[in-house]
């Protein structure tokens, strides 16, 4: 090919590449949510779209999409057409927790990253009266009693039980896993005193630690977490390469454009740094966390490949 010929060749590219932004967005978006109304991630998304709406400059309608755990959400959304007007609001269970222990439709390969947008720490509570209150105490207990202590957790092979069990494995500590159907379901059971350790979303147990009914000696993260001052992270134990978060991402479908990608990425960094969703997310004990496309990509590999290994260790 001659020069000329290339120049050509690059000039009719960009003049088709300029219109995608140039006509971005033109129509309602819609974000597809893998969770019913009202919990966790919704309200996060919902807050969030608002944000966007003004700074993309259209509506973005939401359709919630259960079940499964979010993978009947995930499977539905990957058929969707790769245009910038089907967004994926999701926590990172369905990505990297579900497909070990479920058959899904779906792989990491099917979803285009483009931002995280906030990320906390699961956490283990236990009752005022329990015989530790520091995280390194609670450990030893643990481990003193193998086989005593029950825990609730969020379904068999859920992100909740995966993250307990890479830091019991590391202190080859036995505690028995009792499944429930989500955070709240496993603090009504903790309350009714039906398990004696509480494990699950900081946000839902919070405020009976405020209130003094529970403490909570342990989080998922390796550094500490304000909104639980009492709490050990993992780092002060030993144990940082053990740390499991909680965290929400927005996806496209797979094979959307790079620009559509970039642009949506900047705008949901601004929205996410927002004052006031900064606040919102600070009264659910999350924090704004953004990392974008290809990086995300990596972290979401990283941390499936991560709870494979520990999947794979309890015969899940």
């Amino acid at each position: 090919m001659t020069f000329k010929a290339a120049c050509i060749g690059l000039t009719a590219a960009a003049a088709l590449a300029a219109p995608v932004l140039a006509e971005y967005p033109e129509r309602t978006i819609e974000m597809t949510i893998p969770a019913g109304a009202g919990g966790g991630t919704d309200t996060s998304a919902r807050k969030l779209a608002i944000l966007l709406e003004e700074k993309l400059g259209t509506s973005i309608a939401i359709l919630n999409v259960g079940g499964g755990g979010g993978s009947v959400g995930a499977s539905q959304f990957m058929q969707a057409k790769p245009d910038g007007y089907a967004l994926f609001a999701t926590w990172n269970s369905p990505l990297t927790t579900v497909p070990q222990v479920q058959n899904v439709a779906y792989s990491l390969d099917s979803f285009t990253p483009i931002a995280s947008t906030s990320e906390t720490a699961y956490t283990l509570c236990v009752k005022a009266d329990f015989p530790a209150t520091t995280g390194e105490e609670f450990l030893a207990e643990l481990a003193a009693n193998p086989g005593k202590y029950t825990y609730g957790n969020d379904g068999i092979g859920g992100t909740m039980q995966l993250a307990a069990e890479r830091i019991f494995q590391t202190r080859q500590i036995e505690a028995v896993a009792i499944p429930f159907g989500g955070a709240g379901e496993t603090l009504q059971n903790f309350l009714g005193g039906h398990v004696d350790i509480y494990g699950g979303s900081i946000s839902t147990v919070l405020p009976y630690v405020e209130s003094g009914e529970a403490k909570c000696p342990l989080v998922t993260s390796a550094a500490d977490v304000p909104a639980l001052p009492g709490a050990s992270g993992l780092e002060a134990l030993g144990m940082a390469d053990k740390e499991t978060l909680l965290w929400r991402a927005i996806l496209g479908p797979k094979g959307l454009d790079p620009q559509i990608v970039s642009l949506l990425a900047d705008t949901i960094e601004e929205a996410v740094n927002d004052p006031g969703y900064v606040e919102f997310l600070k009264t659910k004990g999350e924090v704004p966390n953004v990392v974008k496309g290809e990086a995300l990509g990596a972290r979401l590999q990283a941390e499936f490949d991560a709870l494979a290994a520990v999947s794979k260790a309890l015969g899940l």
